[in-house]
């Protein structure tokens, strides 16, 4: 099945478990499938500084950037500071001001709904497994496509496995808390490059650090 590909996840991420979880800068939270699988959201790196694993990311950021699911704003806020013009994006106002107020630059949207300078950004980032927004990880690719410029990457976080799949998903807190449900994706590397090349993306490299896995592609 194919996601709706705003409003669920808009409305899902809007949802109080998440929102709370970033206020207080700290979870349990987690992504649970409706068969109990549960994926855990590290909420606490999230609100913290950029670590050793995203410095690899950021040396490898060119021209503007674009952070698709910005949360609540570690790497726009390093990214102004080291002197890109740095967009986050983000559905959850709670991210967007949080975003802000560690000095970065982001909008309360979908990245499906228009954005400034389409056709334009230097590098697009999909960190933090957001890969996943949508549950369409072709739709997405061909939407970050068109909003890079000629030439511009696209860098990607995506999961340790080998691992190729689509989830209905909702967000709870360990506690009660819920979300609403929302479709979601998991790609490993093989997957993600299967996924790139017929949406305009062309594999440049791959790594690793810090147990996160990264793969850098080119428009």
């Amino acid at each position: 099945m194919t996601a709706q590909l705003t409003e669920p996840s808009r409305s899902a991420w809007q949802a109080d478990p998440y929102s709370h979880a970033l206020r207080a800068g700290q979870g349990p939270l987690f992504l649970r499938r409706h068969d109990g699988w549960l994926l855990p959201l590290e909420v606490e790196r999230w609100c913290a500084g950029p670590d050793a694993a995203d410095d690899t990311v950021l040396a490898r950021c060119t021209g503007p950037v674009l952070d698709i699911g910005c949360g609540p704003g570690r790497l726009v806020a390093a990214l102004a500071g080291l002197g890109h013009a740095a967009l986050g994006v983000d559905v959850t106002p709670e991210a967007v001001a949080l975003t802000v107020r560690a000095g970065g630059s982001a909008l309360c949207r979908s990245v499906f709904e228009p954005l400034p300078r389409e056709g334009g950004w230097g590098t697009v980032l999909l960190m933090d497994g957001n890969i996943g927004i949508g549950g369409d990880p072709g739709a997405l690719l061909r939407r970050t496509a068109a909003l890079a410029a000629p030439g511009g990457s696209l860098l990607v976080e995506v999961a340790a496995a080998d691992v190729d799949e689509r989830v209905e998903v909702y967000v709870e807190d360990g506690a009660g808390g819920r979300g609403a449900s929302f479709w979601w994706a998991r790609l490993g590397t093989r997957a993600l490059c299967g996924e790139a090349k017929p949406a305009g993306w062309t594999p440049y490299d791959s790594w690793q650090a810090a147990g996160r896995h990264f793969v850098h592609l080119t428009r």
